[in-house]
């Protein structure tokens, strides 16, 4: 069998081609099983990692929530609150919404998920982003919310609770400043 110069070109580039791609190709691979893997387990610790995040802002002297609600029968009705935590005023999500979606009613010192996983208070943003889903995206690619930290290195991300009261999400109307004088006005 005769090789020719134009076949052995051929056979050059088709290798080539070959090995440029490949790396691609498993990545590609990787991605879609990564991704697969995600939709079918459906659980927070594969979908993200978990991030470096300072200590939620409690109020003071409110957590371990188990020092009072240890020894409490846990009530799950709807009602308002007479001897404490009579300062929240939930105001998130409507009116359907009551302590025990979020807090755990037996282990007070958790928060649930939706599909009954319980999680610590500094692991929230999955909670927040079963709701917030492109909110939670944009924190996780660092759009909204507060990261410090090495740009190519530890991040420490700051918790949804760091900027909004989890009871009354929504910014209060903040009064506008008086406009800065001119400087010709300056006497």
């Amino acid at each position: 069998m005769i090789i020719n110069q134009k076949t052995v070109f051929l056979l050059f580039l088709l290798l080539c081609g070959f090995f440029l791609l490949s790396p691609l190709r498993s990545f590609s691979a990787e991605y879609h099983s990564d991704a697969e893997m995600i939709h079918k387990t459906k659980t927070p610790e594969h979908e993200i990692p978990k991030y470096f995040v300072p200590p939620p802002p409690f109020s003071e002297g409110i957590f371990p929530c188990s020092d009072c609600h240890g020894e409490m029968e846990p009530n799950p009705k709807r009602r308002e609150l007479e001897e404490m935590h009579t300062d929240i005023h939930l105001k998130h999500a409507g009116p359907e919404q009551w302590c025990t979606d979020c807090h755990d009613l037996k282990n007070r010192d958790k928060l649930h998920l939706i599909n009954g996983k319980l999680i610590d208070f500094d692991e929230l943003y999955y909670l927040c982003g079963q709701c917030h889903g492109t909110i939670f995206r944009d924190w996780k690619a660092g759009v909204h919310g507060k990261r410090t930290g090495e740009w190519n290195g530890k991040k420490i991300y700051r918790l949804c609770t760091h900027c909004h009261n989890p009871h009354q999400p929504h910014f209060k109307p903040l009064k506008p400043k008086q406009p800065p004088v001119r400087p010709s006005d300056i006497k």
